[in-house]
């Protein structure tokens, strides 16, 4: 049976009060029966209850977090940042995904709060304003990372599409290109509008002419097959440059090339984002946006973690960084038909 603390509180020859007080550290005990009590403790294998814990702190020091798949690998990043704060502060974490959906990320939540967690986080939310409204009933604290919705939701923490998008085109368009193109994803309407409008502004600022045919949104079950898709639709525009939503469509449209035989970046320069570790390893090796990963999850967790202890807390927007690659550069000669 495990060790309690009235089993504790026989041995010490003390109340179990006096025990439980000691372990907490409680000034009303002294210094010397604390330290007595605490190694009687631990030679004893006595292990705190959680339970009997959060009822005593009304908290349950955990956080739920729900993904869109444990499967992508922008995920990982993420969750090691929130994971670094909220185990610095005593918290585990308890993971769910979405699978990018507005119902079952609502039921998540739902179950995340019937667990009694003390905070949520959401990555990708597509239900995002919804929470303002429920705000009574879910009763914790909900921090979106790189929320999918438009109108008014709670607190965020997102990257900079625009900027990231910008330097993208700004790259492609600085080896001499012009023909750009953008493969979009439908899927996630907030980003891909904004990087949409980096792409745009990029290419205004330029003075280059806006071809609605190089914006592209090829129909596909998932980012992989979107890039694949993509490639015969360029070529058929002529594009000789690419800018992809992220690194998974951009790994797409590369496998694709080679497939069809055509040599990256020497007939067809490729930009991603979110440079997620395969992106280093693809060959070529692929020019990318890279979001502050890490940093997004850090910065949600301490969000809880504030909003906890009743602190004022600002929405945070992080900028992207240019990493070049192989994948890149400067503009070629006409790209042969196929």
């Amino acid at each position: 049976m495990p060790v309690t603390i009235k089993d504790i509180a026989r041995a010490a020859g003390v109340s179990h009060t006096t025990v439980s007080r000691a372990l907490q550290d409680n000034s009303a005990i002294s210094a010397e029966t604390t330290a007595r009590i605490k190694k009687l403790a631990q030679e004893m294998g006595y292990t705190p209850s959680a339970v009997a814990q959060s009822l005593l702190s009304q908290r349950t020091l955990t956080i739920g977090m729900v993904v869109t798949t444990i499967a992508d690998p922008f995920i990982i990043q993420l969750m090691d940042g929130v994971e670094q704060v909220a185990k610095a502060a005593g918290y585990s974490v308890f993971l769910s995904t979405s699978h990018n959906d507005p119902e079952q990320e609502i039921a998540v939540v739902d179950t995340f709060q019937r667990r009694r967690v003390d905070g949520i986080i959401v990555t990708s939310s597509r239900v995002g304003s919804v929470y303002s409204s429920r705000l009574d009933k879910i009763q914790v604290p909900i921090v979106l990372i790189n929320n999918q919705e438009e109108g008014d939701f709670l607190h965020t923490v997102a990257v900079d599409d625009v900027q990231g998008a910008q330097l993208a085109v700004e790259h492609l368009l600085g080896q001499g290109h012009v023909q750009i193109a953008y493969v979009g994803a439908p899927n996630r309407p907030k980003s891909n509008r904004r990087r949409l409008a980096g792409y745009e502004a990029a290419l205004r600022q330029a003075g280059v002419y806006l071809n609605p045919e190089f914006v592209l949104a090829a129909e596909a079950g998932n980012d992989l097959e979107r890039g694949q898709e993509a490639l015969d639709l360029l070529l058929t525009v002529g594009a000789t440059a690419v800018f992809c939503y992220n690194d998974i469509t951009a790994i797409g449209l590369v496998m694709a090339a080679a497939e069809q035989g055509i040599t990256i970046p020497q007939e067809l320069s490729v930009v991603g984002f979110d440079d997620i570790e395969p992106a280093s390893y693809v060959t070529p090796s692929l020019t990318t946006i890279r979001q502050p990963r890490s940093k997004l999850g850090q910065l949600a967790m301490q969000m809880v973690l504030d909003l906890l202890h009743e602190q004022e807390v600002q929405d945070q927007s992080l900028a992207c960084e240019l990493i070049v690659r192989q994948s890149t550069g400067p503009v070629p000669g006409v790209i042969p038909s196929r």
